[in-house]
């Protein structure tokens, strides 16, 4: 019997074995950010007050994570500027005698991405995420712990658009902006005017 259940387990094992493989041959990734581009590498990343600094750190750490080269000040080629932090707080289902019920959570913030030389390469932009959560009065501390965890989920999720919006950027595509920004600021050849 034990033979028998010891076979069971290393044909079940070899079976996800093989799955996984074949998965992982086909392209097939966990959900998640996408990778973003070596082209904008290095990168700085610049928040300004009053973004968190979870906020920060989850961009920094998903950067990282997808193997982004992160520089300071004058070693980068690229700045990604996280500002205008807002998050409120809205009731959106109201009970009979006129409490709250429900509440939904917002958050946004301006991403903007700039060469070196004052190229955007993505112009301010404004990235908004919301979840809405049921509120209970009898259980306050507990929809608290609730609420500090949706926030902090919010702050994961604008992080993952940041990296979203980054991904697109491929170094053909940083060669189309710059060509497109340098035909609009070459002024037009001035032609002499027919007699």
């Amino acid at each position: 019997m034990r033979l028998r259940t010891l076979q069971s387990d290393t044909i079940k094992l070899i079976a996800t074995l093989v799955v996984a493989t074949g998965l992982s041959a086909c392209g097939f990734q966990l959900r998640g950010a996408p990778p973003v581009s070596s082209a904008l590498e290095p990168l700085e990343l610049i928040c300004q007050s009053p973004v968190p600094t979870s906020l920060c750190q989850s961009v920094r750490e998903q950067l990282e994570l997808g193997g982004v080269e992160l520089a300071t000040n004058q070693n980068a080629n690229y700045r990604l500027r996280i500002r205008d932090f807002a998050q409120d707080r809205r009731a959106s289902a109201i009970t009979v005698q006129a409490a709250a019920a429900e509440y939904t959570l917002r958050q946004s913030v301006d991403l903007e991405l700039v060469s070196a030389d004052g190229i955007p390469i993505i112009a301010s932009t404004r990235l908004t995420t919301t979840e809405s959560y049921r509120y209970d009065e009898t259980n306050v501390l507990a929809k608290q712990r609730e609420e500090e965890n949706l926030q902090q989920q919010l702050s994961d999720r604008l992080a993952q658009q940041i990296i979203f919006r980054l991904a697109p950027i491929t170094e053909k595509r940083l060669q189309e902006i710059r060509s497109n920004h340098q035909s609009t600021d070459t002024p037009p050849d001035s032609q002499p005017a027919k007699p």
